[in-house]
């Protein structure tokens, strides 16, 4: 009778054990659902931004257009060790616009100097011998920016172009890590149509004419780098 009732016993109690696991673990797969929903609700809400860190020279135009609807600033400064520039970005040049935006946003400029310095003409920036400099340009494969031209904006002293590359390239495609300023005071008109001018000047031509000033080697690079450090503005 003893061993019976004792018998009875362990049965109710593996069946109170089982059942208390089998609860807890509904419980658990409940939690871990939930949990599952709620970082699948998160990653929905970051992957549209995710998106965005794709660009490529396939989706380049999409991207851009995208990229400059979210992100509408116009005005930069740039700041060297011989002063500050101030540019205004051309609204009628979308693509160029947002592409500079995007470099200054994610820090390229900032591993860059004005490696080129040619009196009388020109000075041009976004290159560097910075190991970071090379690392950017290699994750968004040289992406190619299609041109922009427009008739009212020409190749002034002041104005903010592009640079591009001249051989086996009939579409005129802009190169985005590189910009150049017109120091001459005549302009350089015979580049119109030629280089996209996307912006311009509007406080600091005092600075460009400054670094036109560096001494510099056979290949047209100060001796003394210009460094570059970019801001938004507005």
């Amino acid at each position: 009778m003893i061993k019976s009732n004792k018998l009875i016993f362990l049965l109710f109690y593996s069946f109170f054990i089982l059942y208390a696991c089998t609860k807890q673990e509904k419980k658990n797969i409940s939690k871990n659902k939930n949990h599952i929903k709620k970082e699948s609700l998160l990653q929905e809400k970051v992957l549209p931004q995710k998106k965005l860190d794709t660009l490529n020279n396939k989706n380049v135009v999409s991207f851009l257009t995208e990229y400059g609807k979210q992100n509408s600033e116009t005005k930069i400064r740039l700041e060297t060790r011989l002063g500050n520039i101030t540019i205004k970005l051309y609204k009628d040049t979308p693509l160029h616009r947002a592409s500079f935006i995007f470099l200054t946003k994610i820090g390229y400029f900032n591993t860059t100097c004005f490696h080129r310095v040619v009196p009388n003409f020109i000075v041009q920036g976004g290159n560097s011998e910075n190991a970071k400099t090379a690392q950017i340009r290699n994750k968004y494969k040289h992406y190619l920016i299609p041109p922009e031209f427009k008739k009212n904006h020409k190749h002034k002293r002041g104005a903010l172009a592009i640079a591009r590359d001249w051989e086996n390239n009939p579409q005129k495609l802009s190169m985005p890590f590189e910009f150049y300023f017109i120091q001459n005071k005549k302009g350089e008109h015979h580049l119109n149509n030629e280089h996209t001018v996307f912006g311009e000047v509007i406080e600091g031509m005092s600075v460009i004419d400054k670094i036109i000033q560096q001494e510099t080697d056979r290949d047209e690079w100060p001796y003394v780098d210009v460094n570059i450090t970019t801001f938004i503005i507005e």
